[in-house]
């Protein structure tokens, strides 16, 4: 029996909108102020909310919750413990008690790697609008003004002339050489999985437009790889007013993590 059903868990260190709307993921929509949020990964919808101290899940199946969502929202990591060994160093201190219950989403690499191609020199809400563009256009619909993220086959039908509309300018060209070379197997999303840091970031850098945060972001959101560093500018700063000798040694294997909440909080702070 395939039944759609509400699943509820523990809150456990999981705040939904700080994991949702903290710039690692471009399409999950707030649905009513404070409490819910709906938005599709891996071709399924879902919306979750809050509610009495619990993470409610509704409309998806247990199939789905364990095959998907499960890992989607890290839920088998321990992250209360994670973030009481970061309060050992004074400044991840700070960020984890300013953004509590920020947690790494897994998502799908190649929605992964076409986001944060998109992502560049852009803000999140543009980011935004073309990730929806993007995915009306081209994307299966699911009913419910729900759509999949188009596969990279449909990309390359849809060609550079039919991605003008999106007003992604100069990275069409970029999500298109990206979209061939995944069909092709140039990129190969199995062999990347498998490979060290370096080596998986070197795979993804055949992709034009892809360097060195690109791929850090690729290989962090959609592989689950926790210790690729993206290097923004706010990190930049971050590890130049308060790292410069690098993160320190209760962020090893965890570095990604780590980044999440320092960024979060250096961006916000305020």
């Amino acid at each position: 029996m395939n039944r759609k059903l509400t699943k509820t868990i523990d809150k456990k260190c999981f705040d939904i909108a700080l994991t949702l709307d903290c710039g690692q993921a471009f399409r999950w929509k707030e649905i009513s102020p404070g409490g819910g949020w709906h938005g599709v990964a891996f071709g399924k919808p879902l919306s979750l909310y809050e509610k009495d101290g619990k993470i409610v899940f509704e409309g998806c199946t247990e199939a789905d919750f364990e095959n998907i969502w499960r890992g989607y929202f890290d839920l088998d990591r321990d992250y209360d413990a994670l973030c009481d060994s970061f309060k050992a160093d004074p400044a991840l201190r700070e960020a984890v008690e300013f953004c509590p219950g920020i947690r790494i989403l897994r998502q799908e690499p190649w929605e992964a790697l076409c986001s944060f191609i998109i992502s560049q020199n852009n803000n999140i809400p543009r980011i935004k609008g073309i990730i929806e563009r993007l995915c009306e256009s081209f994307g299966d619909d699911l009913g419910g003004g729900d759509y999949s993220f188009p596969a990279p086959e449909r990309i390359i039908e849809a060609g550079v002339e039919k991605l003008a509309p999106l007003r992604a300018g100069f990275r069409n060209k970029y999500i298109i050489d990206a979209a061939g070379k995944v069909a092709d197997g140039t990129v190969d999303f199995v062999k990347i999985d498998s490979l060290p840091l370096e080596e998986a970031a070197e795979e993804l850098k055949k992709i034009k437009g892809v360097g060195d945060k690109v791929a850090a972001c690729t290989l962090l959101y959609g592989f689950g790889k926790v210790d690729a560093l993206p290097v923004d500018v706010w990190v930049k700063r971050i590890l130049s007013e308060t790292y410069p000798d690098g993160l320190p040694s209760c962020t090893d294997g965890v570095r990604g993590i780590a980044q999440q909440y320092l960024f979060h909080w250096r961006r916000n702070r305020g």
